[in-house]
């Protein structure tokens, strides 16, 4: 059954998803917006994208299928290292100019944020990043907060199970140092090892919320290809708000396709996608 989506009708879903996300959806997108909504129409039988709105806004007060809705419209690109300049910049030059820091002022404790963390591989890979260097980082406190919109996938980034398929990119030491295989109906996934699992808080956080609650600062924070979703002024703001969960001299690395060029910060650009604090 088609149901037409009119543009009355994209105008409030667009404007509802952008004050509840940040989430831009230009009217090139009506036709996305359409399929991925359909899926939320046939799940509460509804017969027009009208008595869903409704729906979402008004009749379904617990908030859950507000929820659902934004599950369904984000978008959660993602592999095992992805843009792996990143992971190489972290691993030979971040960390190690990192752990002379804090050696000179006898700390042990490293913080990574990754922001927008889709189904965990992210996340997951700066974890084997650090753990590469087990010999420095004996004995230290090492956490990665991983947050996600989508309750979704970040469900699937705890389970930490994978398909073969999705483990290209994967180093084979990695692999073999880093997963277990699965077994019977999970004979072809692969498992993160619980020591690694443990590093990582999964949350679920809306970057365009007004204020975060930590109380600690970062020496990393991850928000790669996600501001590319924003448009100039969400993304001025979130990146304000980067600047002030990083601590003095830590850096923020975001996607190959962005770039803070021509927004008003006080990061200072180390190199492409690279800025330090």
């Amino acid at each position: 059954m088609d149901i037409d989506l009119n543009d009355k009708e994209f105008g409030l879903f667009q404007r509802l998803i952008y004050n509840e996300s940040g989430i831009n959806l230009t009217p090139a997108k009506k036709e996305l917006l359409k399929s991925r909504l359909m899926k939320r129409l046939r799940e509460r039988s509804l017969s027009s994208f009208k008595e869903y709105y409704q729906y979402v806004t008004e009749e379904n007060t617990t908030g859950e299928e507000l929820v659902s809705m934004l599950d369904c419209v984000s978008t959660n690109l993602t592999e095992f290292f992805r843009e792996s300049a990143h992971f190489d910049f972290l691993s030979e030059k971040g960390l190690p100019i990192l752990l002379e820091s804090k050696r000179k002022n006898r700390e042990k404790k490293i913080r990574t944020w990754c922001a927008g963390c889709s189904t965990g591989e992210e996340p997951y890979t700066i974890s084997m990043v650090l753990a590469e260097h087990t010999e420095q980082l004996s004995g230290w406190d090492i956490k990665i907060l991983a947050t996600d919109l989508s309750t979704r996938v970040l469900k699937k980034a705890m389970d930490g199970v994978y398909a073969k398929d999705r483990l290209r990119g994967i180093p084979l030491h990695m692999l073999n140092t880093y997963f277990k295989k699965g077994d019977g109906n999970l004979k072809d996934h692969y498992q993160i090892k619980d020591y690694l699992r443990e590093t990582i808080m999964f949350r679920r956080l809306n970057l365009t919320d007004e204020t975060f609650p930590f109380k600690g600062q970062f020496d990393f924070i991850f928000c790669r290809n996600v501001m590319i979703y924003f448009d100039k002024q969400t993304q001025a703001e979130l990146v304000a708000k980067f600047y002030k969960h990083l601590a003095p001299d830590r850096y923020l690395l975001i996607g190959h396709s962005e770039s803070l060029a021509g927004t008003d910060t006080r990061f200072r650009y180390v190199r492409p996608t690279i800025y330090q604090k």
